[in-house]
């Protein structure tokens, strides 16, 4: 089994281990707005180690989208070069487990339609972008 490092940042390892330790009937949503999040299982692309990261929920069937967003900061989130490096997550939406392997999208019109979904999800993705000028990366997460 390989090592698992947690977050860095304190309330989303808190949030991380309120959701293992409830085996995902708790720590669910984004502090306290009541927006639903999925937990999303990969690997460290230079550790090799478990991480596990939560995200806002995005379906698109039964796909899940992955807004690398970061909150609008200059740089991206690591989780994304994770993905980059090996596709296959295993993804937590409260107590169900999916087994999944994301692709990142590149497709402009595709890009624009997972948008909304993302948008209509989570209205503050679009004040995010607003903030900085690199292009987030976003992935969709297809059953395997």
């Amino acid at each position: 089994m390989s090592e698992y490092i947690p977050p860095t940042l304190d309330w989303v390892r808190d949030q991380v281990e309120l959701w293992e330790k409830s085996g995902g009937t708790e720590g669910t949503t984004l502090l306290d707005t009541g927006l639903p999040c999925i937990l999303v299982i990969h690997r460290g692309n230079r550790t090799g180690a478990i991480r596990k990261i939560p995200l806002m929920r995005v379906k698109d069937g039964d796909s899940y989208v992955l807004v690398g967003s970061f909150g609008g900061r200059p740089k991206h989130p690591v989780w994304i070069y994770n993905l980059r490096a090996d596709p296959n997550v295993e993804i937590r939406d409260e107590t169900e487990v999916h087994a999944m392997r994301v692709r990142e999208v590149d497709d402009q019109a595709e890009r624009e339609r997972v948008w909304e979904l993302a948008v209509a999800a989570y209205a503050p993705y679009e004040e995010y972008r607003g903030n900085t000028t690199r292009k987030f990366a976003i992935f969709i997460a297809d059953p395997v």
